[in-house]
């Protein structure tokens, strides 16, 4: 079990806790992830650990509520227990000086993106950071990503605060204005990561993606994170999550999430009237 000692609301449906787990903070790397379960029969859910300290033997996980799993993650509070919190997982991000780089997050993926320009930053390089959202309202870790960049943008869809449009837009401009860099890395709904990598690798960047989105068991058994890149088949989680982004089969990895998609909307309101009596049991 992992007790939870911090709990924030980043916004409308984004959560960031604190878990006690002195064993993962110690030997967390940037890119890594958990897996934790609410309940004993609850599912799987990987995610990233957006950040750690050793020294006091804490975690922060970051998640978006999008299901019953992590619905019923959102209503635990400060002292709650989930049954179990396994990691460190998955490869760790390649550090090291790459000279100029441009990281780029969209949405929740801002979060795993914070560890690796932290990581980036310590190892000397020179970075600029683009965070995006819909709106200004669902912006996450805006301070802390500037406080380790170089410089720093943010776009949001709507325009209501930075440049109006995507994160991509940004990228263009910079490109357009003259602007080199040696590495990039892009993090955010896979529409977004398509989107964004081929401007950089059309650029000539080197650009990594991280395609946690995609993971479900997140120990490489159940075979649903496989992802195509150059007719040859891995695992995102445990021969990733980051990889570069060229000659990724970004058709099939999208078509695989709207088809889980499909599958877990019918089981999400199916369960969602068991909510309550499985939080009643998580308290007892």
């Amino acid at each position: 079990m992992a007790k939870i000692i911090e709990k924030k609301k980043l916004n409308e449906t984004v959560w960031s806790y604190l878990f006690d787990a002195p064993q993962i903070a110690k030997k967390r790397k940037a890119g890594q992830f958990i897996i934790l379960r609410v309940t004993q029969d609850g599912e799987r859910i990987p995610l990233t650990i957006a950040n750690a300290n050793p020294e006091k033997g804490w975690i922060e996980i970051i998640f978006q509520v999008v299901g019953l799993s992590t619905k019923m993650l959102a209503e635990l509070n400060v002292g709650d227990e989930v049954v179990d919190l396994v990691g460190p997982l998955g490869k760790a991000t390649h550090i090291e000086n790459f000279g100029k780089c441009i990281c780029i997050g969209g949405g929740v993926g801002v979060a795993p993106l914070y560890p690796i320009v932290e990581s980036l930053n310590a190892a000397g390089n020179n970075i600029t950071t683009i965070i995006g959202a819909r709106n200004q309202s669902l912006l996450i870790l805006e301070k802390e990503i500037a406080a380790l960049s170089d410089r720093s943008f943010v776009a949001t869809d709507d325009g209501s605060y930075g440049q109006k449009g995507f994160v991509s837009d940004v990228l263009k401009q910079l490109l357009n204005d003259g602007e080199h860099f040696d590495y990039a890395v892009v993090i955010g709904p896979p529409m977004m990561m398509k989107a964004t990598s081929a401007i950089a690798l059309d650029a000539g960047i080197t650009t990594f993606v991280s395609l946690n989105p995609v993971m479900i068991d997140g120990t490489g058994m159940c075979g649903g994170c496989r992802v195509n890149i150059d007719g040859k088949a891995y695992f995102a989680c445990v021969d990733g999550p980051e990889f570069n982004a060229k000659g990724i089969d970004w058709d099939v990895l999208n078509n695989r999430l709207a088809n889980y998609g499909r599958k877990s909307e019918p089981s999400t309101s199916k369960h969602a009237c068991k909510l309550e009596e499985k939080l009643q049991t998580i308290g007892e």
